[in-house]
């Protein structure tokens, strides 16, 4: 079985900063992706950002010079630093990944993690 278990979050003011990390855990034999999503009220889940294991990565349009994603492949972790947050940043943020166990890539995601922006 595979976990991911997330940490950071919180309630922060307009302008400010969090640090979002997950952890895969379990019987991984590699990580193909690793990434973020959120959901805020009444809306679809959409990507934030996404890292490949090789290094590469994409940002939604709407984070892109304020979110920086970044990967320890040695530790199975990705970490999402989130600079200049505001108030459309509110959400619950999910860590997903593409992981690879025995011979089958299978999508996981973590449990959430709220993020709010407010005053």
């Amino acid at each position: 079985q595979v976990q991911l278990v997330e940490s950071g979050g919180g309630l922060v003011q307009p302008g400010g900063s969090l640090r979002l990390s997950c952890a895969a855990s379990g019987s991984i034999r590699s990580i193909i992706t690793m990434g973020w999503f959120r959901q805020a009220p009444g809306k679809q889940r959409e990507l934030v950002a996404v890292i490949r294991s090789g290094g590469s990565t994409n940002y939604a349009d709407s984070v892109k010079g304020r979110f920086t994603i970044s990967r320890d492949n040695g530790k199975n972790t990705v970490i999402l630093q989130m600079n200049s947050l505001n108030p459309e940043d509110t959400a619950v943020y999910y860590c997903n990944a593409l992981i690879v166990v025995q011979l089958v890539p299978n999508n996981y995601w973590g449990q959430g993690t709220q993020v709010t922006v407010s005053s």
